[in-house]
């Protein structure tokens, strides 16, 4: 078959653009392979991957893998690299690990979204890193290596501490904010009090908070009022 490699219990199908993993890759090598290489392929599932039981390696690396990815258990996977997916959901991805790969001693998934670093954004550093890091050693303690990284003894610590903290949590849009319309000019004045005639007190809500500094209260006042 044009593509496939075969060196012992290595098994390597790379750059064929497959879309799905062709179903007599695993009919010829599933029995004996241990070392199973997809990478730089177009996979968006990994349906057919039970064929391979004994499956101790398993290189997905430049594909199109996203948060519904599923793995069939693999008890005697120690390895697995997910680098350059499209993955953006960490935690989801790491209850799926911990429940079908509970051998696993090795994990990179540079290159996605769910790993934090400047291979994704500029915006991230090493202390988003870093939290990373520790979120993953608390989901999957017996990790080896993460990434391209050596797991230290005080990082193992930290996790057991601090890992369940570490989660990153997008903030929810509240309910309370109101869409301004180009058209309609902001202001922090209750609607009550906006006709220039009317001077009784009003209550309501703006979105600054007075603290009192640098005479932050002149801006709720208007120039008729001065």
């Amino acid at each position: 078959m044009a593509g496939l490699v075969v060196s012992g219990t290595q098994v390597s199908y790379i750059g064929q653009d497959c879309r799905e993993i062709p179903e007599h890759l695993g009919r010829d090598c599933g029995h004996f392979a241990k070392r199973l290489d997809l990478s730089f392929n177009l996979l968006r599932s990994l349906e057919g991957l039970s064929a391979f039981e004994s499956l101790e390696e398993l290189i997905l690396d430049n594909n199109l893998l996203g948060n519904d990815l599923v793995l069939p258990g693999l008890p005697r996977l120690h390895t697995l690299t997910l680098n350059k997916n499209q993955i953006t959901d960490l935690e989801c991805l790491l209850d799926h690990l911990a429940e079908v790969t509970p051998a696993l001693e090795y994990l990179s998934l540079l290159g996605n979204v769910a790993c934090p670093n400047e291979l994704i954004s500029l915006e991230k550093d090493e202390e988003d890193y870093k939290r990373y890091r520790c979120f993953v050693l608390h989901k999957l303690p017996n990790l080896k290596f993460l990434d391209a990284r050596k797991v230290t003894k005080q990082e193992r610590e930290e996790a057991l501490v601090r890992g369940a903290f570490m989660k990153v949590v997008k903030p929810k849009a509240s309910s309370d904010s109101i869409a301004t319309s180009p058209e309609c000019q902001y202001t922090p004045l209750p609607s009550a009090s906006r006709e220039l005639t009317s001077h009784r007190g009003v209550l309501g809500k703006c979105r600054y908070i007075y603290y009192g500094k640098n005479s932050e209260g002149n801006r709720f006042i208007r120039d008729d009022q001065l």
